[in-house]
C-alpha cells in the first residue's frame, strides 16, 4: 500500500537551531543543513555557538554547542532573534535554549539522553517532557539514538559508534521537514570518510532513515516550503566571514600583482584564515605558521619589506603582542594589513564569543604618535571586499591598515555574489626602480605629493640602498635623526598621511528622509541594526540608519551627517568605543547603547531600545 503524500504548507521563512553536546556534530550539520539550503536559493543566515573547549564536559550547560541557521524567501539581514524550531539532543541542550523560544515553536527532542543522570547534570529532578514544563511548545518526542543505531544493525560498527550517526538521522528528518535537496550531503559524506567505506554507509543510512522517519511518522503532519529569494543574477555560494576575508586576501594579491605573504599564529576565531589561505598557493600565497604572534608580524613586515603584500591573522591577544612590530610598519611607512577577528575579552576572555572590545586598542593602541587605517567589514559577504579595501589603503599609502572583524561576521555565513575578476580595482602599485634625488641620491622618505606615501624599493635595487629601522628618521633622507624640529615635522607628517586618505562619503538610509533619529552603527551591528530599522518603518516609525566601514580616517562628511540629526544612537558590543570617538570629534551627544554578553543584538532588542528614542527623545 502507497503511503499517501504529506501536505506542503508555504512559509516565507524559518529559523532552526541544532543544539547538543560539543561532541554531537551540531556544527556539521547545522552546515550541511546550510548548504541544502543555499542549493534551493533561499537567502540565508547562520550563528554558530559553540564552547572554547575542545572537547566540553558531556551533558552540562557550558558544553553546549548549537548552530542556528534563519532562511527566507526575501532578503534577511541576521540569524533570527529567536528559533521556530529547536531541535535538542540532550537535556542540557534543551535547558541552555528553553528562553530564546518563543511561545508555539516546536522542539525535536531526543527522548533517549533523558536519563536521570543527565537530568541531574543541568538540575533537573523530574523530566521536564513529564511534567508539564513545556505546555506551550509543540513538543516532538523522537527516541534519536535508538532509531539511529537500529537504522545501523547489520551495519558491522559497534554500539557507540553508531550513536555518533544520530545527527545525521536528525539532519534527515529536518532535511524532510523543510523539502531541502539531500543529494550534497550524500557527495559530503562519500568525500569526508572516503577512506572508511563502512562510515560513508552508516551516515548515509542514519540520514535516510531520519528523512523516512519524517516521511511516515504521524507526528509530522506537515511538511514545509520555503520558495527560493529575489537576488540579483549571477552565481552565489555560501561563504564564512573568515573564509571570504582569505578569498579576498587572493583577490587582492591577483589585482595588486603582488606575492601574498600571511605571518599566522593559530588563534580562535581567526585561524580558519590560515587554513583557507594555504590552499591558495597556485596565486602566489605563501602561509607562515609562525613560533608566536611577534615572530608571525615580524615575517610579515619583512615579506612587505621585501615587496609582498604581508598580512597577519589574530585576535585581540595577538593584536596586543604585535603592538610594537605594528609601530615599527608605522616608522618605516611599509604596507600591512593586520586582521583582527575580535573576540570577549579582557586576557583568553570568552575566546568562542564576540565582542566589539577592541577598536580602542586598533585607534590607540601603540606607543607615541602612531596613526594607521583601521576599517570593518559589517557581514561575512562584505569581509572578501574589505579585504580588498584594506590591501588597496596599505599599499597605496604605505601603512599599516588594521580590518577588524569580530567571530559573529567571521564564523557566520551568507550567500555571497561571485564577482567578476575584472570588475574589481586595480590596486597595483610601482616600486621605485631608479634614484629620486637631484643630485643622484635615493631618498627614501622623498614623499608622493599627493598621497604622501614615500617611495617602496625592493632591496637589493642597485642605487637604492637606504637605512631601515626604528629610529626616528630625517626628512627625504631617512637618516637616523634626533633633531626636535625634525620630529615634530615626522610625527605630523605621518598623522596628516592617515588623515588625508580619501574614503567614501558615509550613506545615510533614510527613506521617508523626515526621520530625526539616526542609528549610527560599524562593523557586525549592520544586520541587527538594518533588522530594527525595518521593522520601525514597516510599523510607521521614522528611523535613519548609518553604517560605518572606515573607522580611522573617518569619511569627511560624516560631521555633517551627525548634526542633521536630533538624535544619534550609537549601538556597540562594547561599553562605547565608537561612542566616544564621535563625541569628542565632532562634540555630538551621541547615546550609546552598549552590550557585552558574548552576543549579538537581537533585531527585537534595538528595536525595543530604537522605538522609545524616537518616541520620547
Amino acid at each position: 500500500m502507497t503511503v499517501p503524500a504529506k501536505p506542503v504548507e508555504q512559509l516565507d521563512r524559518v529559523v532552526i537551531r541544532f543544539a547538543g553536546d560539543s561532541g554531537d556534530g551540531m556544527q556539521l550539520t547545522g552546515d550541511r543543513f546550510t548548504s541544502e539550503t543555499a542549493q534551493l536559493g533561499n537567502d540565508i543566515s547562520t550563528l554558530p555557538n559553540f564552547p572554547a573547549e575542545i572537547r566540553a564536559p558531556a551533558g552540562t550547560l557550558p558544553g553546549v554547542s548549537s548552530f542556528q541557521v534563519h532562511f527566507a524567501d526575501f532578503d534577511i539581514l541576521t540569524p533570527g532573534d529567536s528559533p521556530n524550531v529547536l531541535v535538542a539532543m540532550n537535556p542540557a541542550a534543551l535547558k541552555a535554549n528553553l528562553a530564546d523560544l518563543p511561545p508555539g515553536a516546536d522542539i525535536i527532542v531526543n527522548t533517549d539522553e533523558f536519563t536521570k543522570r543527565n537530568l541531574a547534570k543541568v538540575g533537573w529532578a523530574v523530566s521536564p517532557l513529564d511534567d508539564g514544563t513545556l505546555s506551550q511548545w509543540a513538543v516532538h518526542p523522537v527516541a534519536l539514538t535508538s532509531m539511529t543505531v537500529g537504522a545501523l544493525a547489520g551495519s558491522g560498527l559497534s554500539k557507540k559508534d553508531a550513536e555518533r550517526a544520530k545527527n545525521m538521522f536528525a539532519l534527515g528528518l529536518l532535511s524532510w521537514m523543510y523539502s531541502r535537496p539531500y543529494e550534497s550531503t550524500l557527495r559530503f559524506l562519500e568525500r569526508k570518510f572516503a577512506k572508511r567505506p563502512e562510515l560513508v554507509a552508516a551516515n548515509k543510512a542514519a540520514f535516510l532513515a531520519g528523512w523516512n522517519f519524517g516521511e511516515t511518522t504521524e507526528d509530522f503532519a506537515v511538511r514545509y516550503e520555503v520558495k527560493p529569494a529575489r537576488m540579483a543574477a549571477g552565481t552565489y555560494r555560501n561563504i564564512t566571514g573568515n573564509a571570504a576575508l582569505a578569498l579576498g586576501l587572493v583577490a587582492a594579491g591577483v589585482r595588486a600583482k603582488l606575492p601574498v605573504f600571511l605571518g599566522a599564529y593559530p588563534i580562535t576565531p581567526a585561524s580558519d584564515i590560515l587554513h583557507e589561505l594555504s590552499k591558495h598557493k597556485r596565486f602566489g600565497v605563501t602561509t607562515l605558521q609562525a613560533e608566536d604572534e611577534i615572530a608571525a608580524i615580524g615575517a610579515a613586515l619583512g615579506a612587505s619589506y621585501g615587496g609582498a603584500l604581508g598580512v597577519t591573522t589574530t585576535s585581540g591577544p595577538g593584536v596586543a603582542l604585535k603592538g610594537e612590530t605594528i609601530s615599527l610598519a608605522i616608522a618605516l611607512e611599509l604596507p600591512l594589513v593586520i586582521i583582527d577577528v575580535q573576540r570577549a575579552g579582557p586576557s583568553t576572555g570568552m575566546p568562542t564569543k564576540t565582542e566589539q572590545a577592541d577598536l580602542n586598542m586598533a585607534l590607540y593602541g601603540r606607543h607615541g604618535e602612531a596613526p594607521l587605517a583601521v576599517i570593518a567589514p559589517r557581514s561575512p559577504s562584505d569581509c572578501f571586499h574589505a579585504a580588498i579595501e584594506a590591501a588597496r589603503i596599505a599599499l597605496k599609502y604605505r601603512t599599516p591598515v588594521i580590518l577588524l572583524s569580530d567571530n559573529y561576521v567571521a564564523n557566520g555565513s551568507e550567500p555571497w555574489l561571485l564577482p567578476e575578476v575584472a570588475d574589481l580595482p586595480d590596486i597595483s602599485v610601482a616600486f621605485t626602480t631608479e634614484p629620486n634625488g637631484d643630485d643622484g641620491r635615493f631618498l627614501p622618505y622623498l614623499r608622493d605629493p599627493q598621497t604622501m606615501a614615500r617611495p617602496w624599493a625592493i632591496p637589493g635595487t642597485a642605487g637604492l640602498e637606504h637605512r631601515i629601522g626604528g629610529l626616528e628618521k630625517a626628512d627625504k633622507t631617512g637618516d637616523i635623526s634626533y633633531d626636535p624640529a625634525n620630529h615634530e615635522f615626522m610625527v605630523r607628517t605621518r598623522a596628516a598621511r592617515i588623515e588625508n586618505i580619501p574614503v567614501p562619503d558615509v550613506e545615510v538610509e533614510d527613506p521617508d528622509e523626515n526621520a530625526r533619529v539616526l542609528v549610527l552603527g560599524w562593523g557586525s551591528t549592520y544586520g541587527p541594526i538594518g533588522a530594527a530599522c525595518r521593522a520601525l518603518r514597516q510599523r510607521g516609525l521614522p528611523i535613519a540608519q548609518a553604517h560605518l566601514r572606515h573607522l580611522a580616517p573617518l569619511p569627511a562628511n560624516l560631521g555633517a551627517v551627525l548634526s542633521a540629526y536630533d538624535k544619534v544612537v550609537v549601538p556597540e558590543m562594547n561599553l562605547g568605543q565608537l561612542a566616544h570617538v564621535i563625541r569628542a570629534r565632532y562634540l555630538i551627544d551621541a547615546v550609546a547603547f552598549n552590550q557585552v554578553s558574548g552576543l549579538p543584538f537581537t533585531a527585537a532588542t534595538l528595536e525595543n531600545t530604537l522605538e522609545d528614542v524616537v518616541k520620547n527623545g
